[in-house]
């Protein structure tokens, strides 16, 4: 990196500014992404970035008496140009406050990172508001365990993320012989939203889902996986095999992105057909994505 460019960190107490100056020969600053974040302003020769921690897809890492926060500063680079795309990594270190979380354990972070060509899925736990990652990671019997998972678009279009399908499971990898769960099936369907809580939150981008998973009774006190396949899908090709559905108690099943195309999820109650296709992974407006979460704990509340 040195030989392209000085760059120059400054951590906050909640943001980050970093200065890029560039070295070399016709390169276009406005193509530095840090994380999600097009620079806050650039020239011929720098790129600035003034961003908080909570933007831009920072991810955490929480181990003993330090926070870190971590991200890649890419450059991408278009197809007819002399120089090269790159990935820089940006680090911030902090002191954790003392009650940032409640065990004084080493802490293993519960946000796992997955790439796919130019594209990056993240799967979490996170902590009630969605504002940040779990605090815990062991949830009482009835209790809420929020799920967040997200796409980096990059250079794409937009793109709508959906679950296809998730498992809880007591193996990190699944087997044959692995005890499962199943908690989203039929491409797309919240099988848990019909008898408990649980439910798709609001979207508030496309790029992200948000689930809120009532804790079911499952290899109670055991370590927990949730393995999920995440499609990022074009928006405006959802069928009942790219749907987000969940049961609300009086009126059936709905559509999350849009209500008036519930009858997308139909077939939630019987089997949502595939059509004939190529596979999602190498259609140009679709990639498929496997991704785990855990270890947590779910716990009975009377023992």
């Amino acid at each position: 990196m040195a030989v392209y460019a000085d760059i120059k960190v400054d951590c906050g107490p909640d943001f980050v500014t970093l200065m890029w100056t560039e070295g070399r020969p016709q390169a276009d600053t406005s193509l530095l992404r840090l994380g999600s974040c097009f620079p806050t302003s650039f020239s011929a020769g720098e790129a600035y970035f003034y961003v908080d921690l909570t933007d831009c897809n920072f991810r955490i890492l929480v181990t003993g008496d330090v926070l870190l926060y971590s991200n890649d500063l890419t450059y991408v680079a278009s197809e007819d140009s002399y120089n090269l795309a790159f990935t820089h990594p940006v680090v911030c270190a902090y002191e954790r406050p003392k009650d940032w979380y409640s065990s004084q354990q080493i802490y293993d972070p519960v946000f796992k990172t997955y790439g796919l060509g130019d594209l990056q899925f993240t799967l979490g736990l996170m902590n009630d508001d969605f504002s940040g990652p779990a605090e815990s990671t062991s949830f009482p019997l009835g209790s809420i365990i929020p799920i967040m998972a997200s796409v980096v678009q990059k250079s794409h279009q937009p793109l709508l993320l959906l679950l296809e399908e998730c498992v809880a499971a007591t193996t990190p990898e699944l087997h044959p012989e692995s005890t499962m769960y199943p908690i989203i099936s039929n491409k797309g369907c919240l099988l848990e939203s019909v008898s408990s809580q649980s439910k798709f939150e609001p979207r508030q981008k496309s790029s992200e889902m948000r689930l809120s998973l009532q804790a079911f009774k499952f290899a109670m006190g055991d370590e927990v996986f949730i393995h999920c396949k995440l499609l990022a899908w074009d928006p405006n090709g959802l069928d009942s095999t790219k749907k987000a559905c969940h049961f609300v108690k009086g009126h059936g099943w709905e559509l999350l992105d849009n209500l008036a195309q519930s009858n997308l999820c139909d077939c939630c109650e019987s089997k949502c057909k595939s059509r004939r296709q190529r596979s999602v992974s190498s259609e140009k407006h679709g990639m498929v994505q496997k991704a785990v979460i855990g270890p947590f704990t779910i716990t009975d509340v009377n023992s």
